[in-house]
């Protein structure tokens, strides 16, 4: 049972850490071909924030969005395959804060194309976020071992 949850952390975890790979061998100068397509969805979701919320989000380099991403991707990966709920926390926080921007799907008409993709990639964000979450109340709910304590047996003469 344990080799089978290790095994299922890794293929999990290879999700992250393939993504977080590919985007570092890119990111080159200036954030690479992510930060490109992250720049205007970030404009796009920033606009929305200020108009609907009154909040003006503040001015960030695409470059270090991306870096931020790839950090919390492979190294929260990484810690997950090894059953550390820090990992499960920085994939968490990673999905938060990168599913609203990259998967747009609000910003489409439900006819266009580009709708249903998007809205596809999102729904697979959830299902990530949600077994995220399951791994996190599972390791809370499991007690934790407990040292066995040795018991003296009394000696009978």
């Amino acid at each position: 049972m344990a080799f089978a949850s290790f095994l299922g952390r890794v293929l999990f975890a290879s999700i992250f850490i393939l993504s977080a790979y590919q985007e570092f061998n890119e990111f080159g100068v200036n954030g690479g071909p992510a930060a490109k397509a992250l720049g205007p969805k970030f404009n796009v979701l920033a606009s929305h924030v200020h108009s609907n919320v009154g909040i003006q989000l503040p001015q960030v380099e695409m470059k270090h969005l991306v870096a931020a991403g790839i950090a919390f991707k492979g190294i929260g990966g990484l810690l997950f395959i090894f059953g550390i709920s820090l990992g499960a926390y920085l994939l968490l926080l990673y999905q938060m804060i990168a599913t609203p921007i990259l998967s747009d799907f609000y910003n489409y008409d439900n006819e266009d194309k580009e709708f249903y993709q998007l809205f596809i990639k999102f729904t697979q964000n959830m299902a990530l976020f949600g077994a995220l979450l399951f791994f996190i109340g599972m390791k809370n709910s499991m007690p934790r071992r407990q040292p066995k304590k040795k018991v003296l047996k009394t000696k009978t003469s």
